[in-house]
């Protein structure tokens, strides 16, 4: 009889260490857990120069450093330079939700993400990114792949965080922490956007 494959699986057997690419500490919570108790110690990486106003960003920044230390964990501030986010996504401002925009967002993101991996020396990076029901996971592995190409010796985790009972787990743990919620994915663009059927949601 053939076993079924566990929802969330190592990348390689003796996987100890990864760089967790981190939109925010909700998001990361579930994920950092099962890690930990999965063997794997995770080096958190907050690297969210999408996030828009500069307040957001800080309560956010705040939040995922603030859960890191309490697990002892590794804690990674990534620069803040919105401008260069912004002419890393011109003209394709006007695009949807999961459109182009988002696509060349977290190809810029994982692809600092794959970086700070090699500077650590750590083989694999992946993302939080993934975890969210807002997001779109083929435009995530497209761009993690497209970020192991773009940096050598790294390997892009390509793994949906929504599984093995993550998500109802986030929501344990936000409660649990007290983390602040964002109400959205953090650029201007979605949150000005007209009639936005994710705008007032959880990402």
């Amino acid at each position: 009889m053939k076993h079924k494959q566990p929802a969330i699986m190592l990348p390689e057997e003796g996987c100890t260490s990864v760089l967790l690419h981190a939109c925010c500490a909700p998001c990361s919570s579930a994920i950092v857990e099962w890690m930990v108790q999965n063997g794997v110690r995770p080096t958190i990486f907050y690297y969210n120069p999408n996030i828009w106003p500069r307040e957001e960003y800080d309560i956010r920044k705040n939040e995922s450093q603030r859960h890191a230390e309490s697990l002892g964990l590794t804690w990674i501030d990534g620069d803040y330079d919105h401008d260069a986010w912004r002419c890393g996504v011109s003209g394709l401002e006007g695009e949807p939700e999961r459109g182009r925009r988002c696509q060349q967002c977290f190809r810029l993101r994982l692809t600092a993400a794959a970086q700070q991996a090699r500077r650590l020396g750590l083989r694999w990076f992946t993302t939080t990114l993934a975890s969210s029901r807002w997001k779109s996971i083929e435009q995530i592995t497209l761009a993690g792949q497209q970020a192991e190409q773009a940096v050598p010796e790294t390997r892009f985790w390509a793994q949906n965080w929504r599984k093995g009972g993550l998500t109802d787990r986030r929501a344990q743990l936000l409660r649990q922490y007290g983390f602040y919620n964002q109400r959205y994915c953090g650029c201007e663009f979605s949150f000005r956007a007209q009639n936005h059927p994710l705008l007032g949601q959880q990402p």
